[in-house]
């Protein structure tokens, strides 16, 4: 599997765009912030281009420098006994998780926050993803909850487990957007 730093998003113009307008931040703005121009960042958000996949982490990575700390939903996060985790919706940077989650994926409490989890992402979590589109995930404001199956896979940082999980958008203090990710099912 290729790590997922050399991997694009699917829908990265969509997912761009929702992160975008949900922090209340102008085009012009996230241009200067890139070194690019304010039509670079229509035209990705249109899908009429579709940039590099280092620039598409660069521009996620650039909105998720701004986000405020939300400490009491990574308390509830952490502290749940069900096996969940919270990542930024757009990135898939990992904000919290659970110490059920932290078992599951046979890592310590506070190890993998702050990284993005799209590298460890399963075939079947990446077919998930890609087809969100099609479901009109990036353009409600509150999609219905996705249920996805993956397979195992295990990495070095990290043992994804096979079984269900629950896809819900829910949204920061800031309104940037975020999935609560929830085992179901076998690793529940």
């Amino acid at each position: 599997m290729l790590n997922g730093q050399n991997q694009s998003f699917p829908s990265f113009g969509k997912r761009l765009k929702r992160q975008r307008v949900a922090m209340g931040l102008k085009q012009e703005a996230l241009a200067t912030a890139l070194d690019v121009s304010q039509t670079s960042i229509s035209r990705w958000e249109s899908g009429a281009h579709v940039p590099e996949t280092q620039i598409q982490h660069d521009a996620l990575a650039c909105l998720a420098s701004a986000r405020t700390n939300d400490a009491a939903l990574k308390r509830l996060v952490e502290s749940a006994s069900l096996c969940v985790h919270l990542v930024d919706e757009a990135s898939h940077v990992c904000l919290a998780y659970s110490k059920r989650r932290a078992k599951d994926w046979n890592s310590t409490d506070r190890g993998l926050l702050g990284m993005s989890l799209w590298r460890f992402a399963t075939e079947e979590i990446r077919l998930a993803e890609s087809q969100l589109e099609d479901h009109g995930w990036w353009n409600d404001v509150v999609p219905m909850p996705k249920t996805v199956m993956t397979s195992e896979a295990v990495f070095p940082e990290i043992k994804i487990s096979e079984g269900g999980m629950l896809w819900e958008r829910i949204y920061l203090a800031d309104g940037t957007p975020a999935r609560l990710v929830t085992a179901i099912g076998a690793n529940a």
